[in-house]
């Protein structure tokens, strides 16, 4: 099983085409750097599909997930990047109002 402390969500799109080379080089632009036991989230611009880019403390892992209806709910780019916790990933992966839920705390782009 792949240890996840903390999971972040980047507000600005990726192209899904991107491997995991490319999806790395975002997370440290967009993050600082990828750190061990964390996730990060992204989304593309019709918001059905997102990338998941997970460091394990040893590599990278990368995954992807579709919607076959209606679209994910992500904040507008230009916002801050976010952290969800445990619940609002839950709802988030499914399609569901994640930002209804608990709290989560705000980490600006740098």
């Amino acid at each position: 099983m792949i240890r996840i402390d903390q999971i972040w969500l980047a507000v600005e799109p990726i192209d899904m085409r991107a491997g995991t080379e490319t999806v790395l080089a975002r997370v440290v632009k967009v993050f600082g750097a990828a750190h061990p036991h964390h996730a990060y989230v992204f989304v593309n611009k019709r918001g059905n599909r997102l990338k998941v880019l997970v460091h394990d403390g040893l590599g990278v892992w990368l995954a992807a997930r579709r919607l076959n209806q209606g679209r994910f709910v992500w904040p507008r780019a230009g916002q801050a990047n976010l952290s969800l916790d445990q619940e609002q990933w839950q709802a988030l992966v499914v399609g569901l109002p994640w930002h209804r839920l608990g709290m989560f705390a705000v980490i600006d782009a740098l």
